[in-house]
Protein backbone atom coordinates (compact mmCIF):
# COMPACT_ATOMS: atom_id res chain seq x y z
CA UNK A 1 0.00 0.00 0.00
CA UNK A 2 1.16 3.62 -1.08
CA UNK A 3 1.79 5.00 2.44
CA UNK A 4 1.07 8.32 1.16
CA UNK A 5 -2.75 6.66 1.16
CA UNK A 6 -2.79 6.09 4.67
CA UNK A 7 -5.01 6.76 6.86
CA UNK A 8 -8.09 7.24 4.49
CA UNK A 9 -10.63 5.57 3.01
CA UNK A 10 -10.30 3.57 -0.21
CA UNK A 11 -12.45 5.44 -2.25
CA UNK A 12 -11.57 9.09 -1.13
CA UNK A 13 -8.54 10.54 -2.81
CA UNK A 14 -7.05 13.43 -0.26
CA UNK A 15 -7.26 15.93 -2.41
CA UNK A 16 -10.69 15.68 -3.11
CA UNK A 17 -12.18 14.58 0.91
CA UNK A 18 -13.63 18.62 1.67
CA UNK A 19 -15.94 17.93 -1.51
CA UNK A 20 -16.60 14.21 -1.24
CA UNK A 21 -17.65 15.54 2.29
CA UNK A 22 -20.17 18.08 0.89
CA UNK A 23 -21.40 15.05 -1.16
CA UNK A 24 -21.97 12.95 1.98
CA UNK A 25 -23.87 15.33 3.82
CA UNK A 26 -26.10 16.16 0.87
CA UNK A 27 -26.86 12.36 0.32
CA UNK A 28 -27.44 12.33 4.32
CA UNK A 29 -30.10 15.37 3.89
CA UNK A 30 -31.89 13.10 1.13
CA UNK A 31 -32.21 10.36 2.98
CA UNK A 32 -33.77 12.06 6.13
CA UNK A 33 -35.92 14.00 3.53
CA UNK A 34 -37.16 11.01 2.29
CA UNK A 35 -37.28 8.85 5.21
CA UNK A 36 -39.59 11.76 7.08
CA UNK A 37 -42.05 11.37 3.83
CA UNK A 38 -42.06 7.18 4.19
CA UNK A 39 -43.20 8.09 7.93
CA UNK A 40 -45.43 10.70 7.47
CA UNK A 41 -46.66 8.46 4.43
CA UNK A 42 -47.03 5.59 7.01
CA UNK A 43 -48.93 8.08 9.78
CA UNK A 44 -51.18 9.44 6.85
CA UNK A 45 -52.36 5.90 5.88
CA UNK A 46 -53.02 4.62 10.03
CA UNK A 47 -54.87 7.68 10.95
CA UNK A 48 -57.47 7.59 7.29
CA UNK A 49 -57.65 3.81 8.33
CA UNK A 50 -58.18 5.12 11.77
CA UNK A 51 -60.84 7.37 10.68
CA UNK A 52 -62.25 5.09 8.85
CA UNK A 53 -63.09 2.78 11.52
CA UNK A 54 -64.59 5.38 14.08
CA UNK A 55 -66.93 6.28 11.16
CA UNK A 56 -68.31 2.73 10.83
CA UNK A 57 -68.36 2.59 14.63
CA UNK A 58 -70.02 5.75 14.14
CA UNK A 59 -72.78 4.37 11.79
CA UNK A 60 -72.95 0.68 14.12
CA UNK A 61 -74.09 2.72 17.13
CA UNK A 62 -76.33 4.69 15.12
CA UNK A 63 -78.04 1.76 13.53
CA UNK A 64 -77.80 0.50 17.04
CA UNK A 65 -79.66 3.65 18.63
CA UNK A 66 -82.62 3.67 15.75
CA UNK A 67 -83.52 -0.17 16.56
CA UNK A 68 -83.83 0.41 20.24
CA UNK A 69 -85.66 3.87 19.68
CA UNK A 70 -88.12 1.81 17.47
CA UNK A 71 -88.96 -0.64 20.09
CA UNK A 72 -87.75 0.31 23.00
CA UNK A 73 -88.44 -1.26 26.74
CA UNK A 74 -90.76 0.16 28.66
CA UNK A 75 -89.41 0.44 32.25
CA UNK A 76 -92.57 1.02 35.00
CA UNK A 77 -91.75 2.99 38.17
CA UNK A 78 -93.25 3.66 41.57
CA UNK A 79 -92.96 6.77 43.20
CA UNK A 80 -91.24 7.69 46.15
CA UNK A 81 -92.50 9.98 48.34
CA UNK A 82 -89.90 13.15 48.69
CA UNK A 83 -89.24 14.18 51.85
CA UNK A 84 -85.67 15.52 53.64
CA UNK A 85 -84.54 11.46 53.87
CA UNK A 86 -85.62 9.86 51.04
CA UNK A 87 -84.32 13.09 48.58
CA UNK A 88 -80.86 13.09 50.40
CA UNK A 89 -78.96 12.12 47.32
CA UNK A 90 -80.71 14.48 45.01
CA UNK A 91 -81.26 17.84 46.70
CA UNK A 92 -83.53 18.50 49.54
CA UNK A 93 -86.84 19.07 49.90
CA UNK A 94 -88.07 22.01 51.66
CA UNK A 95 -90.83 22.79 54.15
CA UNK A 96 -91.88 25.57 55.55
CA UNK A 97 -90.86 26.85 58.97
CA UNK A 98 -91.63 29.25 61.53
CA UNK A 99 -91.45 33.04 60.75
CA UNK A 100 -88.08 34.04 63.00
CA UNK A 101 -85.98 31.38 62.03
CA UNK A 102 -82.47 31.25 61.15
CA UNK A 103 -80.52 29.92 58.05
CA UNK A 104 -79.77 26.62 58.71
CA UNK A 105 -78.91 23.27 57.19
CA UNK A 106 -82.68 23.07 56.94
CA UNK A 107 -82.90 25.78 54.36
CA UNK A 108 -82.03 25.76 50.84
CA UNK A 109 -78.23 25.39 50.55
CA UNK A 110 -77.99 27.05 46.96
CA UNK A 111 -75.20 27.57 44.50
CA UNK A 112 -75.72 30.74 41.99
CA UNK A 113 -72.31 31.66 42.04
CA UNK A 114 -71.63 31.49 38.08
CA UNK A 115 -74.22 33.50 36.48
CA UNK A 116 -77.09 36.07 36.91
CA UNK A 117 -80.21 33.80 39.01
CA UNK A 118 -83.47 34.04 37.52
CA UNK A 119 -86.16 33.62 39.64
CA UNK A 120 -89.79 33.34 37.66
CA UNK A 121 -92.95 31.21 37.20
CA UNK A 122 -92.93 28.63 34.79
CA UNK A 123 -96.29 27.03 33.30
CA UNK A 124 -96.17 23.77 32.04
CA UNK A 125 -98.71 22.02 29.50
CA UNK A 126 -99.61 19.01 28.14
CA UNK A 127 -97.11 16.45 30.57
CA UNK A 128 -97.50 13.38 31.22
CA UNK A 129 -96.33 10.42 33.40
CA UNK A 130 -93.93 8.72 31.53
CA UNK A 131 -89.97 9.86 30.25
CA UNK A 132 -87.71 9.08 27.64
CA UNK A 133 -84.95 11.46 28.72
CA UNK A 134 -83.19 13.44 31.59
CA UNK A 135 -81.35 16.27 31.76
CA UNK A 136 -78.85 17.89 34.52
CA UNK A 137 -77.27 21.34 35.30
CA UNK A 138 -73.49 21.84 35.93
CA UNK A 139 -73.13 25.19 36.94
CA UNK A 140 -76.23 25.69 39.42
CA UNK A 141 -78.50 24.35 42.01
CA UNK A 142 -82.26 24.82 41.09
CA UNK A 143 -85.49 25.39 42.84
CA UNK A 144 -89.02 24.07 42.07
CA UNK A 145 -92.00 24.00 43.60
CA UNK A 146 -95.72 23.68 42.64
CA UNK A 147 -97.16 27.21 42.51
CA UNK A 148 -100.58 26.11 44.97
CA UNK A 149 -99.37 22.84 46.53
CA UNK A 150 -100.34 20.42 43.99
CA UNK A 151 -99.28 17.11 43.93
CA UNK A 152 -96.58 16.78 40.94
CA UNK A 153 -93.39 14.28 40.05
CA UNK A 154 -89.85 14.17 39.04
CA UNK A 155 -87.82 11.57 37.94
CA UNK A 156 -83.96 11.91 39.09
CA UNK A 157 -80.63 9.72 38.96
CA UNK A 158 -77.93 10.94 41.15
CA UNK A 159 -75.26 13.66 40.18
CA UNK A 160 -72.32 12.08 37.98
CA UNK A 161 -70.14 15.13 37.46
CA UNK A 162 -66.31 14.39 36.81
CA UNK A 163 -64.79 17.03 38.79
CA UNK A 164 -61.08 17.23 39.70
CA UNK A 165 -60.71 13.58 39.86
CA UNK A 166 -58.68 11.17 38.01
CA UNK A 167 -59.86 10.06 34.75
CA UNK A 168 -59.17 6.29 35.69
CA UNK A 169 -61.54 6.24 38.16
CA UNK A 170 -64.41 6.19 35.95
CA UNK A 171 -63.36 4.37 33.18
CA UNK A 172 -64.01 5.45 29.41
CA UNK A 173 -67.50 5.87 29.93
CA UNK A 174 -67.67 9.65 29.63
CA UNK A 175 -69.10 12.15 28.48
CA UNK A 176 -68.96 16.05 27.56
CA UNK A 177 -71.84 18.13 27.99
CA UNK A 178 -73.31 21.50 27.08
CA UNK A 179 -70.51 23.40 27.96
CA UNK A 180 -67.28 20.69 27.75
CA UNK A 181 -68.10 19.69 31.63
CA UNK A 182 -67.19 15.59 31.72
CA UNK A 183 -69.82 13.41 33.02
CA UNK A 184 -70.59 9.65 33.24
CA UNK A 185 -73.92 8.96 32.15
CA UNK A 186 -76.86 7.62 34.15
CA UNK A 187 -77.61 4.27 34.40
CA UNK A 188 -81.09 2.43 34.15
CA UNK A 189 -80.76 0.78 37.51
CA UNK A 190 -80.42 4.11 39.03
CA UNK A 191 -83.32 6.09 37.88
CA UNK A 192 -86.59 6.89 40.58
CA UNK A 193 -89.66 8.52 40.47
CA UNK A 194 -90.30 11.03 43.51
CA UNK A 195 -93.97 12.81 44.73
CA UNK A 196 -94.41 16.10 45.50
CA UNK A 197 -97.26 17.30 47.55
CA UNK A 198 -97.57 20.45 49.62
CA UNK A 199 -96.53 23.19 50.70
CA UNK A 200 -92.93 22.38 50.26
CA UNK A 201 -90.15 22.73 46.85
CA UNK A 202 -87.14 20.79 46.01
CA UNK A 203 -83.82 21.91 45.46
CA UNK A 204 -81.66 20.00 43.03
CA UNK A 205 -77.72 19.67 43.66
CA UNK A 206 -75.54 20.55 40.95
CA UNK A 207 -75.69 17.61 38.57
CA UNK A 208 -78.87 15.94 39.38
CA UNK A 209 -80.11 14.21 36.56
CA UNK A 210 -84.07 15.30 36.79
CA UNK A 211 -87.07 14.71 34.16
CA UNK A 212 -89.96 17.39 34.58
CA UNK A 213 -92.06 18.29 36.53
CA UNK A 214 -94.42 15.73 35.25
CA UNK A 215 -98.69 15.93 36.26
CA UNK A 216 -101.40 14.96 35.16
CA UNK A 217 -103.39 17.73 35.25
CA UNK A 218 -104.14 19.48 32.32
CA UNK A 219 -101.45 22.46 33.12
CA UNK A 220 -99.67 23.69 36.36
CA UNK A 221 -97.67 26.55 37.52
CA UNK A 222 -94.27 26.55 39.18
CA UNK A 223 -91.79 28.59 40.74
CA UNK A 224 -87.92 28.01 39.11
CA UNK A 225 -84.77 29.14 40.30
CA UNK A 226 -81.99 28.90 38.35
CA UNK A 227 -79.35 30.82 36.21
CA UNK A 228 -80.33 33.71 33.24
CA UNK A 229 -78.66 31.12 30.82
CA UNK A 230 -79.29 27.39 32.46
CA UNK A 231 -81.35 26.85 29.43
CA UNK A 232 -79.35 28.13 26.80
CA UNK A 233 -75.63 26.88 28.15
CA UNK A 234 -76.11 24.45 30.66
CA UNK A 235 -78.74 22.02 29.66
CA UNK A 236 -77.31 18.72 29.08
CA UNK A 237 -79.51 15.35 28.00
CA UNK A 238 -79.27 11.68 27.98
CA UNK A 239 -81.75 9.75 25.78
CA UNK A 240 -82.58 6.72 27.59
CA UNK A 241 -84.71 5.96 24.68
CA UNK A 242 -82.25 6.12 21.78
CA UNK A 243 -78.92 5.17 24.41
CA UNK A 244 -80.47 2.00 26.41
CA UNK A 245 -83.78 1.10 24.71
CA UNK A 246 -85.75 2.08 27.78
CA UNK A 247 -88.73 4.19 28.28
CA UNK A 248 -90.12 5.07 31.75
CA UNK A 249 -93.53 5.26 33.38
CA UNK A 250 -95.53 5.53 36.33
CA UNK A 251 -99.01 6.04 37.62
CA UNK A 252 -100.90 9.13 39.47
CA UNK A 253 -101.12 8.06 43.15
CA UNK A 254 -102.94 11.48 44.24
CA UNK A 255 -106.25 9.40 44.30
CA UNK A 256 -104.37 6.82 46.91
CA UNK A 257 -103.47 9.27 48.82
Amino acid sequence: MNSNNRGHFPFVNSSSSSESSDEFDEWLEYENEAMEIEEQIAINMIARNNYVIHQLLLIQQSDQEATMAESPVQMNLVPTEATSESFAEYGQVIEASSDGDLFGPNDAQLDLSRGTPRFYIMRLEGRTLGFSTITHHANVTQCLGSIGGHVWYLGVAKPSLIEDVDRERVGDNVESGSDGHLYAPPTVEEVRVFRFSGPKFVKLNRGTWHAGPLFSDSSMDFYNLELSNTNEVDHTTHSFKKKNGVIFRFEDSTSAS
